[in-house]
């Protein structure tokens, strides 16, 4: 269990959230493409300059006729838009049957004679086109067919109309898994031919060129050219992002009356009609496939569509990478006040690039799984650093609770760092305090066979003892029987320690006239105590074994407290202390009693005592 909060479970996350990246679910795709929408829902509209939509709908119904009309409705539509347009025309309505009308020869006439562009849909029941077949040029270690999106067949127009249209381009889609139209491919394999889009094609007939270059790499096409114009960024299966950003100039077609002077814009005929056509979702809204083409044929005159480079998923992916490690080293490294900024500053930061590369560049960065990674090892890296935290608190509560004073327990659980793990050097002050004399007081109990009645005793004396070592700062190390050790200056930091230390002495001196009358009524002597206080450095900390720790103080100077509260009985005093401590001290005062040699000691250690007068007395009580 507690390696599930561990830094080494961030890292599982990590390596998790990566193979979530790679195995790209659907639902993780959809998200991203969502995004990459607002994007373009967000995105300044611009009117075309290049292109204008002819549309056949309700009102052209009514004008017209019933639907579909004769072929030689559309041979006047085309003569009403050469009397106000010299541009490339092209038709995204198909003409698979002859017209029962017998009016496909006048058709076909006008399709010579005007640059007509017709189109087709691949289909897995179709039949081979008629039409001319456009060639291509590879440039790349490998084919464009092995990439490309392939069908089987297409519905062409009927062999008369094709063999005179200037050029024919496939109006196919490529719809993603929310059934939104995004990209469209630019080519199309049949039979192993390739087949350019319509937009494609009008784009080479209006050049005059013979054929559309395509470039591929080890991983797929990588773009698509029609010189002179830029070449066209795609998806390695040919794919393109449209941009649909642009406001056509638009009309419903009733007559020669209701069409504008369109100049040498690029003509696209589709219908509107309901029932005729489905309009399909983009990230704009519903829009009919001449619409499509227009978005697409003019991104590619202004070398405006959008781009997302095939390397785009590898880099994305060391860029989350880099970025989970990023919030990883923040939460850790940084105070927690600054780990909630940084954190969503980098989030913030990310989505920022991400929409700013698509304004200055018009490139696709994807920014929500980084992000969404971010946030998950954010949460994850915060909820062990908290969890930690909660547990190092309790520790020091558990472990100093009963050690040290409420208030300085409070101080370590808002700064565990005051509580160094391990050990440190450090000048503290010692205290070894113990009942005198207890030896008398123990057999009367044992006499009355009262075991139970000592022990309470005694517990209450260490009491008394341990609040009044609280008051003063200090903590408690241990109890040895009915002896007491405490320190100064760890866990918590105390500046006058040797003073504090010196202080509690008196004070637990004078505990004895506290207890005095209350020794009396049970029977027992005067409670005398015996204390010896050094100062020194010491090694701090927590020590043991891994499983248990205890936070103590080891060195000589430890060791001397011990020896000076053993001399106490020899020097008939209650309270000893070390020169050093001695020269510690500013306000209390003490006289010297000469020099000593303890146990463990070649070299003799001068001792003092506290003075312990009726004004001290006062002031203590």
């Amino acid at each position: 269990m507690k390696w599930i909060y561990s830094k080494g479970a961030v890292v599982v996350t990590i390596l998790l959230l990566l193979g979530l990246r790679i195995a790209d679910p659907v639902a993780l795709q959809s998200l991203r493409s969502q995004v990459f929408d607002s994007y373009q829902q967000f995105d300044t509209t611009i009117n075309s300059k290049d292109v204008a939509i002819i549309n056949i709908g309700e009102k052209s119904l009514q004008a017209l006729g019933q639907y579909p009309f004769p072929r030689t409705t559309y041979a006047q539509l085309i003569h009403d838009i050469r009397q106000k347009n010299q541009g490339i025309i092209g038709f995204t309505i198909m003409f698979p049957e002859q017209d029962r009308f017998g009016g496909d020869e006048v058709f076909a006439s006008w399709l010579k004679d005007n640059g007509i562009v017709l189109s087709q849909t691949p289909s897995s029941k179709g039949v081979r086109s008629s039409g001319p077949h456009i060639g291509t040029g590879t440039i790349g270690p490998l084919p464009a067919q092995d990439f490309v999106l392939t069908w089987p067949n297409l519905v062409t127009n009927i062999s008369q109309l094709e063999t005179m249209a200037l050029g024919i381009g496939v109006n196919a889609s490529a719809p993603q898994p929310d059934n939104q139209t995004r990209t469209y491919p630019l080519t199309i394999g049949v039979e192993g031919k390739l087949y350019p889009s319509f937009a494609i094609e009008m784009l080479r007939v209006n050049t005059g060129k013979p054929s559309y270059i395509i470039k591929t790499t080890e991983v797929g096409v990588s773009e698509i050219a029609v010189p002179p114009y830029d070449p066209i960024i795609t998806q390695p299966d040919g794919t393109a992002y449209i941009r649909f950003n642009n406001e056509f100039e638009e009309v419903e077609y009733t007559g020669a009356d209701s069409l504008p002077n369109l100049g040498s814009k690029y003509v696209i005929i589709g219908v509107t009609a309901e029932g005729i056509v489905n309009p399909v979702p983009t990230p704009k809204g519903l829009m009919y496939p001449q619409h499509i083409q227009g978005h697409m044929l003019q991104n590619f005159i202004d070398g405006s569509n959008i781009q997302r480079s095939q390397l785009s998923a590898l880099y994305e992916l060391l860029g989350a990478l880099l970025a989970m490690i990023l919030i990883g080293f923040v939460v850790y490294k940084t105070p927690i006040w600054l780990t909630i900024p940084i954190s969503f500053s980098i989030m913030g930061g990310t989505a920022w690039i991400s929409v700013l590369l698509y304004q200055s560049k018009l490139l696709l960065v994807d920014a929500t799984f980084p992000i969404i990674a971010m946030f998950l090892i954010f949460s994850q890296a915060t909820f062990n650093n908290f969890y930690k935290q909660y547990k190092l608190r309790q520790q020091i509560k558990a472990q100093f609770g009963t050690y040290i004073s409420p208030e300085y327990v409070d101080m370590l659980v808002k700064d565990p760092s005051l509580m160094k793990l391990g050990g440190e050097r450090k000048e503290m002050s010692f205290l070894f305090a113990d009942i005198v004399g207890f030896t008398p007081i123990s057999e009367q109990y044992m006499k009355n066979d009262d075991p139970e009645g000592l022990v309470e005793l005694i517990n209450s004396f260490l009491d008394k003892m341990t609040n009044i070592v609280l008051a003063n700062g200090g903590t408690i190390d241990k109890f040895m029987g009915d002896c007491i050790m405490a320190f100064w200056n760890a866990p918590v930091p105390c500046e006058n320690h040797a003073e504090m230390a010196v202080k509690t002495a008196i004070e637990i001196e004078l505990l004895g006239d506290e207890l005095e009358k209350e020794m009396e009524k049970l029977g027992l002597p005067r409670v005398k105590f015996g204390t010896g206080v050094n100062t020194g450095t010491c090694i701090v900390g927590n020590m043991g074994a891994e499983t248990r720790l205890d936070y103590s103080v080891v060195g000589d100077a430890v060791n001397l407290g011990a020896r000076l509260e053993a001399e106490t009985r020899k020097q008939d005093t209650p309270i000893l202390i070390s020169e050093y401590t001695y020269m510690k001290l500013n306000n209390i005062g003490c006289s010297k009693l000469g020099e000593v040699t303890v146990k463990g000691k070649e070299v003799p250690v001068k001792i003092y005592a506290p003075l312990i007068n009726e004004e001290v007395r006062k002031l203590y009580k």
